[in-house]
């Protein structure tokens, strides 16, 4: 039976990151604030209207980024706080203080780009080739001038900003601190219930009994919840149609796609190629589960089912640790050394409590360690989890080393590639431990339902659902609940056909996930572990040099796009190769799954 959530100040120190890593005592917080409010004051005074020369558009610049390191640093010290309480009014008030103010400095700011972007071509040209920290700012100016509106519009926008994000937190205030779930029944016993517990448990529980009564009593519990978030996401979604109309772009898709660099084109692939040709593996993949489980119908609750519940044995946190950096030695030497000093330093919160967000993440503050959060199950699948989360930060270690502050905001199109990465390094290094037939089935059925289920199937298929979301959008429709759930309801038919038996509750996957309040993020995930996986063939084939191909991607951080970055890998995403081979390759795993199978029985 799965344990009772604790609040926050009952969890052991030791499983909770240590965010005095960025700050050691408030007064250092407090002066840093206090900095980021004189910088922006002088800022406006030197410079507003003055931005006429290479020289002054360089000696903008560089306070610019002075600033905005102190500035981020600022919040996301408090953001990430607030992340794991969000039960603690104080701490989400700081946090909501810090996003007011880099909303304000933000607006005041407004003049640089709109004064930078009025300038004759040939003083930006003279101010690129003087300052190779801002040359790709610049760049991005022009790129985005077509856009701009009125510097007047542009100051209101950026001090509405944090308005703007109100979707986003009115789905969490809904999500992690309203959503009280009570307890249910199942197999003659009495089971609590939360979102994490469910997301991180349940789902995953062997018991058919426990695990389908949890799936229906959580179903019941976020349905009472589904036309406020219905709101908070149509609420979301109008607002980035206006503003696509507002910069002159034909679509909403067109808007979200312009800041990943990304083509239309490229977008589609992703989302049409895996709906026509994942599929039918995974379905393959879901009548195996029902046959090694012995169920009577594979439903939508079975799904997250491990091919193999008792080969998988419980694993530590201390565990985790030799598994990851035997794992991803192949980086060098370097790389494990920030491994260890991840666990040494306490960078990730391993915690399960109360009001802490689902899910996991990595952030790194510029100049600073990394952050993870996520929550130990003490599952092989949470060491996945914390590879691929390193994989972020080891990508963002290099890239912060070597570029400006400014060349440091990866497109998502790329930014899950590095981390995908490390599952698959890990996977590999796991296969490679031992000769036993069902240990290697564990590791496949491990990259088949977690790395390439997770970022292939869940993540892809919110991305199918979403793109019907903006086709309506685009069509001046406004999105209501039931609208919701048979856009979800019908994408998840297509992809699983007579395989999987939807059973009430899963037309509601749609309320389950942060990632539509990011714009076009969720299919970037595939595109991360597509190119993830090509580069890992040519590790394992070319080593060395391959690594050190892949390390000079990780530095480059945004001074290239994603099909240049690729392209340093020497991989082409402009072609279905990669794509098709990845779905290949998946195909191959779960052929492989199968055949063990029969040979274990």
């Amino acid at each position: 039976m799965a344990k009772k959530l604790l609040s926050r100040g009952e969890v052991p120190v030791e499983q909770t990151w240590d965010i005095s890593l960025i700050y050691k005592t408030e007064k250092e917080f407090q002066a840093d604030v206090e900095e980021v409010k004189s910088l922006r004051e002088e800022m406006v005074r030197v410079y507003k209207g003055h931005l006429d020369t290479p020289q002054a558009v360089n000696d903008c610049l560089d306070a610019f980024r002075v600033l905005l390191e102190k500035m981020y640093l600022a919040q996301q010290y408090t953001s990430l706080a607030a992340s794991v309480d969000h039960y603690d009014s104080q701490i989400q008030d700081q946090a909501g203080q810090i996003g007011r103010l880099c909303a304000q400095v933000d607006s005041d700011l407004s003049f640089i780009d709109s004064e930078i972007s009025e300038l004759p071509e040939e003083i930006l040209k003279e101010a690129m080739e003087a300052s190779k920290p801002n040359r790709c700012y610049l760049e991005d100016v022009l790129r985005n001038k077509p856009h701009r509106l009125h510097p007047e519009a542009e100051r209101v926008l950026s001090a509405v900003s944090r308005t703007l994000e109100s979707p986003y937190e009115i789905y969490n205030a809904a999500k992690l601190a309203d959503m009280r779930f009570p307890s249910f029944m199942a197999d003659g016993e009495e089971h609590p219930l939360s979102y994490s517990l469910f997301e991180d448990n349940y789902e995953y529980d062997e018991n058919t009994e426990v695990r389908r009564a949890a799936f229906t009593a959580f179903s019941k519990k976020i349905k009472e919840y589904e036309n406020v978030t219905a709101a908070a996401y149509n609420t979301a979604v109008q607002q980035e149609k206006i503003m696509a109309g507002l910069r002159g772009f034909d679509s909403v898709y067109d808007y979200l796609l312009f800041d990943q660099k990304v083509t239309r084109e490229m977008y589609n692939r992703q989302i049409d190629l895996i709906m026509k040709k994942l599929a039918p593996h995974m379905r393959k993949y879901a009548k195996l589960l029902k046959k090694v489980h012995k169920l009577d119908k594979m439903t939508y609750a079975d799904l997250k089912l491990p091919v193999d519940p008792e080969y998988n044995p419980s694993v530590t946190i201390e565990d985790s640790r030799e598994y990851i950096e035997k794992g991803l030695a192949i980086m060098g030497d370097d790389y494990v050394e920030m491994i260890q000093t991840a666990y040494r330093e306490r960078w990730v919160d391993f915690a399960q409590n109360q009001g802490k967000d689902t899910g996991g993440f990595c952030t790194s503050p510029y100049g600073k360690n990394s952050f993870i959060l996520l929550s130990w199950n003490e599952r092989m699948s949470d060491v996945f989890t914390l590879a691929h989360e390193l994989g972020h930060a080891g990508h963002f270690r290099l890239c912060n080393s070597a570029q400006s502050i400014f060349d440091t905001r990866v497109s998502t199109y790329f930014v899950e590639a590095p981390s995908t990465m490390n599952e698959l390094l890990l996977a590999h290094y796991l296969l490679g431990t031992k000769e036993d037939p069902r240990f290697r089935r564990f590791v496949l059925s491990n990259m088949v339902s977690n790395t390439y289920y997770h970022n292939f199937v869940t993540h892809l298929l919110e991305a199918a659902y979403q793109r019907e979301v903006y086709r309506l959008v685009d069509e001046g429709r406004t999105m209501q609940s039931e609208t919701l759930s048979e856009i979800m309801k019908d994408t998840l038919q297509k992809f699983w056909g007579d395989a999987v038996e939807l059973v009430e509750g899963a037309e509601l996957t749609w309320m389950r996930q942060p990632h539509y309040y990011m714009g076009l993020y969720s299919y970037t995930y595939s595109a991360g572990l597509t190119i993830a996986t090509q580069m890992c063939k040519r590790i394992e084939n070319e080593g060395k040099e391959a690594i050190e191909d892949w390390k000079k991607v990780l530095s480059a951080g945004s001074t290239l796009a994603p099909v240049e970055l690729a392209a340093l890998a020497k991989i082409d995403i402009t072609t279905d190769q990669p794509l098709l081979d990845t779905i290949d390759t998946i195909g191959k795993y779960i052929d492989e799954i199968c055949e063990l199978t029969e040979k274990i029985a």
